[in-house]
């Protein structure tokens, strides 16, 4: 019976040991994934800013303008791209909606965001856009990759459309959480006018016949938590200019905007509480069931070669050999 015993603990022992690996290696690359119908919201403030009234053409400070950024995805669209793509795909319809102090609109861009749901690599496809211009990203944009490594990444900057280093520069505890600080700055750099201006009847069309242009900064920062990829924290420190032409009477720039923007933080404290929950499921998958087999694995072969030892201990009685009979002689 020990030895029945021992060979089903081996058994078990080499399935747990396997799938140890397997579990990490295998399955999570495969399982863990945005999902498609994600939606997400966030609001950030910017106290004490400067804000351009386009009535009179002047700067002021105001005590504060606010941005929401919603995240939606879209299934139907992710749907029909992944029949092409070959793989998950996440389409994430965003928009970026910043107002002044008298909740009147200042801009209001949208967005199309187009990426692989395990790797978040960009996937690109038609309907990729930024406020109605198609472009093609590289890099990320919004979220790290799972398992968040120490390094420097390319993120995309949807102001000038393109691609920038977003610089690691060390390791951090914010709210109770191991974070990684990322740090990106956008020198200035002439950009687009938003299709939807903030004035009803002015066009990006009819202020670029003025001869006036916009230009924009920011140093942007985020706060990853390593194992979702997920930013708990985010800020800029955001500048924007017009430069030139008879728009500005004579004037060489005036600021449209300028402030520090920070997530409000009601929104912070959610967004921390959402993160420790997917960093319990992210972890289940690459620490603690894969260290758990792998113990397990250990525990039941070394239980096995226990028993086997036992089986085979000197001292026990050998089994009662069948002895030959006497031959009967006469």
């Amino acid at each position: 019976m020990r030895r029945k015993a021992s060979l089903v603990l081996l058994a078990f022992a080499v399935f747990f040991a396997a799938l140890s690996p397997l579990l990490r290696w295998y399955a999570f690359p495969r399982l863990a994934k945005i999902p498609a119908n994600q939606y997400q919201d966030m609001v950030l403030e910017a106290k004490n800013a400067t804000l351009l009234d386009y009535g009179t053409m002047k700067a002021r400070t105001v005590p504060e303008v606010t941005i929401v950024q919603t995240l939606k995805g879209n299934v139907e669209a992710a749907k029909e791209i992944e029949k092409t793509a070959g793989r998950d795909v996440v389409v994430w319809d965003g928009l970026s909606y910043v107002q002044g102090p008298d909740g009147k609109m200042v801009s209001r861009i949208p967005e199309r965001y187009i990426f692989d749901a395990h790797s978040q690599a960009p996937v690109h496809a038609t309907g990729e856009m930024v406020d109605g211009d198609p472009v093609k990203r590289t890099g990320i944009e919004f979220k790290w990759p799972f398992l968040t490594q120490k390094r420097d990444y390319e993120y995309f900057d949807a102001q000038t459309r393109t691609t920038n280093p977003i610089h690691y520069k060390d390791t951090r505890t914010f709210r109770g959480l191991k974070v990684y600080y990322f740090e990106q700055t956008i020198p200035w750099t002439k950009v687009e006018f938003p299709r939807t201006m903030p004035v009803q009847g002015i066009t990006p069309e009819s202020v670029a016949r003025t001869g006036t242009t916009r230009w924009y900064t920011t140093v942007r920062r985020f706060w990853v938590e390593p194992v979702t990829g997920a930013p708990v924290y985010g800020e800029e420190i955001h500048k924007e200019e017009l430069r030139g032409g008879t728009l500005l009477g004579g004037r060489e720039k005036v600021t449209a905007f300028a402030g520090h923007v920070k997530m409000r933080e009601d929104y912070i404290r959610h967004t921390v509480a959402l993160v420790k929950s997917n960093r319990t499921l992210v972890l289940l998958m690459t620490s603690y069931l894969p260290w758990g087999f792998l113990t397990l694995g250990v525990l039941l072969l070394a239980l096995s070669l226990w028993l086997e030892a036992r089986s085979r201990r000197p001292g026990d009685p050998e089994p009662a050999q069948p002895t030959t009979p006497e031959p009967v002689t006469a």
